[in-house]
């Protein structure tokens, strides 16, 4: 009797990959945030925090200065029962997006408090500040995840997202994460407190050094001004393609969205040739997206393409060539020409309320 209990905890203790690992979890979210707002894909970063264990103490850290920084963290703070600390590293040194005070600053918070995973999301900023950060730890990250399966087993896409690799990460602390925050959505998470909110702290940035500036530095940003929501959170996209023959075609694109209220897209082949700027471009080298609707007009579907969209809720492609690759993952598809399709949704549709 007594050997078959031993034997029994043995075996418990050989089917599970991480006895310990339970109480030794706690996971540091490097957030961006804007206009005093955490910006949506660093709350997918909290969603996918979450889902490493229940039990798993989450901070959040901002950089910045002024006051929508301090707007910022009372909103990371309300946000979720599980985030247990922000922590606000108020230097005019991370006032802009670049990579060496940043992974400085991660350098010197995971020195302090020893965290077991850091994790971000996978935009400009994660994919700039994240492997620097890692190269200081002298650890190796773990990018794009979509799926978390336990503390240290993760899947990702390889192949332009033809398949999906799980990997085991079994190097030291910290486990550093790019996530794609279009795989952890809000939804899957309740809304924030009503009563009870996380503690909020300075971090101590005595030994920060004020003259590692690194190489590169800070020149200006500039930005399309529009009325479109942001391509990275929006409900509807309406997308065009090399099919659009020219940026004055492309405006029907810009005025179909207009009047859905959607935000709008570009194939690299239409941000190439000039048709809309870049920060318009889907796909594996540009933004990764899943909307509620996506639309795409004069799209071929190349592999790159279909890699940034094709998780989107519904999709519906329109293209005159009826052999072409994003039918195979358009839920509904229509051949015909766009300059007649497009022009006739216009004369249709409702203007936007």
């Amino acid at each position: 009797m007594a050997v078959s209990l031993v034997l029994g905890g043995l075996r418990k203790r050989l089917l599970s990959p991480y006895p310990f690992i339970r109480r030794l979890i706690s996971t540091l979210v490097l957030a961006e945030h804007e206009g005093g707002l955490v910006k949506p894909s660093s709350m997918s970063s909290v969603a996918a925090a979450r889902a490493i264990s229940e039990e798993n103490p989450i901070s959040i850290l901002l950089g910045g200065t002024g006051p929508t920084l301090q707007e910022a963290a009372s909103h990371a703070a309300s946000f979720h029962p599980s985030i247990s600390q922000v922590l606000i590293a108020d230097s005019e040194k991370l006032k802009h997006p670049l990579a060496e005070p940043w992974a400085d600053l991660i350098h010197l918070v995971q020195g302090k408090g020893g965290y077991s995973h850091i994790i971000a999301a996978s935009t400009s900023f994660g994919k700039n500040v994240m492997p620097r950060a890692a190269a200081l730890l002298d650890v190796s990250p773990i990018t794009d995840v979509t799926t978390i399966s336990g503390p240290q087993l993760f899947v990702r896409p390889i192949y332009a997202g033809n398949a999906l690799c799980t990997i085991r990460y079994a190097g030291s602390d910290p486990c550093m994460l790019t996530i794609r925050p279009t795989a952890f959505p809000l939804s899957s998470m309740t809304s924030g407190r009503v009563s009870d909110t996380a503690a909020i702290s300075q971090v101590d940035l005595s030994t920060f050094s004020e003259e590692s500036n690194g190489k590169s530095r800070w020149l200006n940003h500039t930005s399309q001004e529009t009325e479109c929501p942001d391509l990275g959170n929006a409900r509807i996209i309406i997308t065009g393609g090399r099919g659009l023959k020219n940026a004055e075609n492309f405006k029907l694109i810009e005025k179909l969205a207009h009047k859905l209220g959607a935000a709008v897209g570009a194939t690299r082949a239409a941000v190439d040739a000039g048709y809309c700027p870049n920060e318009l471009q889907v796909g594996q080298t540009g933004k990764i997206v899943a909307p509620e609707l996506y639309i795409a007009f004069g799209v071929s579907g190349a592999i790159q393409h279909l890699a940034g969209m094709k998780d989107s809720k519904t999709i519906v492609a329109v293209n005159k060539d009826e052999d072409a690759a994003i039918f195979q993952v358009a839920d509904y598809g229509l051949v015909g020409d766009l300059f007649q399709v497009i022009p006739e949704l216009l004369e249709k549709l409702p203007e936007k309320k």
